[in-house]
C-alpha cells in the first residue's frame, strides 16, 4: 500500500501519518526501486492501535509510552490515569454548568455587567433604574471588577456589604441623589464646592466594612488610580474626598 492507501484504510489522513512517522510512533517502510514507500499489514495495524488510542483522548506522548517497550508504562496503568483524568474534567464540568443554570435563572436576569455571581446580579437587579446615571454605571462595573479580582471571602464580604447597604429604607433613593450629584460635576473644577457635597453624600451610601482598608487605598491602590483617571477631574476629587471621609469615620 502506498501512505494514502494506508491512510484511507485506517481512516486518517496522510498528513497525520507523516507525523506519526516525525515522533518515531509509526515505522517508515523503505522505498522500493520505483522510489516509493510500500507499507504492509504491521503498519495498517499499528496505524489503527495509535488512531485508538487517540481517540480516547490519549495524547501523541502517552501514545508513544503505550506502544514502547521500555517505556515503563502499560496501557492499563495509562488508561486508568486517563480514566482519573476525565472524572475530574466531568466534575469541572457540573460545577460549571451549575454556575452557568444559576446565572441564567437569576431573578432579573443576567446585567449587562455580567456574567456575575447570581448574588451580585440581583443587587444589580435591585438598582438596574439607576443605570440611567454615568456614575452609576460606573459604579457596577468597578464592582462586577472587583468581584472577579478579589478572594473569595473578601468577595463574598464585599457583596454582603452592599446587600445590607441596599437593603435599607431609602438606601437606593440616597444612591439615586448621591450618583446625580456626581454626574453633575462631569463638567466641573476640582475646587467646584458641589464637590464636597457629593463626597458626604456618596460616603453616607457606601457600607462601613467596604473599604477597610480605605486610607491606604486612596494613595496606594493602583485599580483606583486607573478608576479616577477614568472620571472627570471633579468627581474623581469627590471619590478621594469620600474614602478621605470614610477614613475619618473609621478612627
Amino acid at each position: 500500500m502506498r501512505i494514502g492507501e494506508l491512510a484511507g484504510v485506517v481512516g486518517v489522513t496522510t498528513r497525520a501519518v507523516r507525523h506519526y512517522h516525525q515522533l518515531g510512533l509509526l515505522d517508515e517502510p523503505e522505498r522500493r526501486a520505483n522510489g516509493y514507500r510500500e507499507y504492509g499489514l504491521r503498519h495498517a495495524v499499528a496505524l489503527a492501535r495509535i488512531r485508538r488510542l487517540t481517540e480516547l483522548g490519549l495524547g501523541l506522548a502517552e501514545v508513544r509510552d503505550v506502544l514502547a517497550d521500555d517505556a515503563g508504562k502499560d496501557l492499563v496503568e495509562v488508561l486508568t490515569e486517563l480514566d482519573e483524568d476525565l472524572a475530574r474534567q466531568e466534575e469541572a464540568i457540573r460545577e460549571r454548568r451549575a454556575r452557568l443554570r444559576a446565572l441564567l435563572e437569576a431573578e432579573g436576569g443576567l446585567p449587562v455587567e455580567g456574567p456575575v455571581s447570581p448574588e451580585l446580579a440581583a443587587l444589580f437587579a435591585g438598582t438596574a433604574h439607576l443605570t440611567d446615571s454615568p456614575m452609576a454605571a460606573k459604579d457596577r462595573e468597578i464592582i462586577a471588577f472587583l468581584e472577579t479580582s478579589m478572594p473569595p471571602e473578601a468577595r463574598e464580604r464585599m457583596v454582603s456589604s452592599i446587600g445590607e447597604a441596599l437593603g435599607s429604607p431609602g438606601a437606593v433613593a440616597r444612591a439615586g441623589a448621591a450618583y446625580a450629584l456626581l454626574d453633575a460635576l462631569v463638567d466641573a473644577a476640582p475646587d467646584d464646592p458641589r464637590v464636597e457635597g457629593a463626597a458626604r453624600a456618596l460616603a453616607g451610601c457606601i457600607p462601613p466594612g467596604l473599604f477597610p482598608e480605605v486610607g491606604e487605598l486612596d494613595h496606594d491602590d493602583n485599580v483606583l488610580r486607573a478608576f479616577y483617571a477614568d472620571l472627570a477631574p471633579a468627581q474623581a476629587e469627590a471619590m478621594r474626598r469620600t474614602l478621605r471621609i470614610l477614613a475619618e469615620e473609621r478612627r
